[in-house]
């Protein structure tokens, strides 16, 4: 049975943000974001962990009138990229795919749908469920192109499509980026041309040598989730003057580290990551990111002295970010070329993290509670790492995404989880 919603608003023109990542999907690789997940037994999940996809389907057509871009598909208007409304059917959209087998299984399932295109002549989503990721439960993959979202925003996405949770302040307030930009000067236009000179020369510096974590990526990938206890990593990471976000950097650095060791290469002195800051200003578009380089320390082996070196970058660079607003090459159809020319070149980062604060408190779709939630973010360039995480319920989910004829994700993964379990024993 198909359910069918019409989205009943004009055409509007794509912002900058979201036609470069719609251009960067075209030309070399899948931008989407892929949020995992575990639904427990109730509402459209039954005792065995079977759905009924007639009653999630029901209870996703009347969510999808407050989400305007789930029936909405991108084409082009002469030399403009629009979001046109149409006949959404979710029969397509929401559907089950093969059993996979466990939790290893549906990692797998995950790093092969990284590399598979959403469809471009329909919404540019779907939401999978899959059966076998454990016992009496379903699993969920919804993939949303980059396009309608970036971390922030398709966090927000989930949650419209999910039951209400009480009202939480504290997270409301953090992930808050909506409002008004203000009207540009020409001295702030005068400023952000010098910015945008200094960072596309910035982008071809070569701050790192050769390495295996640079390269042509394939199409083969590896995806690994890890969980580490969300309390526990604040307080560890609080006792050396870290955030949350400090500590997943540092681990990072310590994954990326040992990749290196175990392919027998030499390790630079500084691991580069980059890593998105949300903009105070979104507007109507689903990207509103600025990037923050962090030159992670790779030989400094006391812990606690590396969490402060990695704070003590990211507060200097989280305000540089937020001023200096989305990268200039991001702006214009000319950029977005040169930007996907020069990114599998570049040797100013290494590796992709991201961390998005979610829900305190358990969410449920159609009735059925979500256990547990992996994001797991696309790579590009050159970059074969990436490290996405994502704050829920009490605990810290990561999910780590990498070429798999390149690095040994098994390897990354396993000090990525070490490492997060020695900050959180700080505490």
């Amino acid at each position: 049975m198909a359910y069918r919603w019409e989205a009943r608003i004009l055409a509007e023109r794509l912002t900058a943000a979201d036609a470069f990542n719609f251009e960067l999907d075209a030309r070399d690789h899948v931008n989407a974001f892929l949020m995992a997940g575990v639904l427990a037994p109730g509402g459209c999940v039954g005792p065995d962990g079977g759905v009924d996809l007639d009653t999630l389907r029901r209870a996703l057509a009347e969510r999808v009138p407050g989400v305007p871009r789930l029936a909405q598909l991108v084409r082009r208007a002469g030399r403009i990229l629009v979001w046109e409304p149409v006949r959404l059917d979710l029969a397509a959209h929401v559907r089950q795919v093969a059993a996979v087998e466990g939790r290893s299984g549906f990692e797998a399932l995950c790093a092969r749908l990284v590399v598979t295109p959403l469809p471009l002549d329909r919404p540019l989503w779907e939401l999978l469920v899959v059966p076998g990721v454990a016992p009496a439960r379903a699993g969920i993959v919804l993939r949303v192109h980059h396009t309608m979202a970036d971390g922030v925003a398709a966090v927000r996405l989930a949650r419209a499509l999910m039951d209400p949770v009480p009202a939480d302040p504290a997270t409301d307030s953090a992930d808050r980026v909506d409002g008004q930009a203000g009207a540009r000067s020409a001295r702030g236009r005068g400023r952000a041309v010098v910015s945008g000179v200094s960072r596309t020369i910035a982008f071809l510096r070569r701050a790192v040598p050769p390495t295996v974590l640079l390269g042509r990526v394939g199409r083969r990938r590896a995806v690994a989730f890890v969980d580490v206890d969300l309390g526990r990593l604040a307080a560890g990471a609080r006792t050396a003057g870290a955030t949350v976000n400090d500590a997943l950097l540092v681990a990072a650095g310590a994954a990326a580290r040992s990749a290196l060791l175990a392919r027998g290469e030499e390790v630079p002195g500084v691991l580069p990551a980059s890593v998105p800051v949300a903009l105070p200003h979104r507007g109507r578009s689903g990207n509103a990111t600025g990037v923050m380089l962090v030159p992670m320390p790779a030989h400094e082996m006391d812990l606690a002295r590396r969490l402060r070196r990695v704070a003590a970058l990211t507060r200097a660079a989280k305000d540089d970010a937020r001023s200096r607003g989305t990268y200039e090459l991001t702006r214009t159809r000319l950029g977005t070329w040169v930007f996907a020319r020069l990114a599998r070149r570049q040797r100013l980062i290494v590796m992709f993290v991201t961390n998005v604060r979610g829900p305190r408190r358990p969410l449920a779709l159609a009735g059925a509670q979500v256990e547990r939630i992996w994001p797991v973010a696309a790579l590009g360039g050159n970059v074969r790492l990436g490290v996405a995480a994502i704050s829920y319920d009490g605990v810290l989910r990561c999910a780590v995404h990498c070429d798999a004829d390149a690095l040994p994700a098994a390897v990354v993964a396993r000090t990525l989880g070490d490492e997060l379990a020695k900050i959180a024993a700080l505490g």
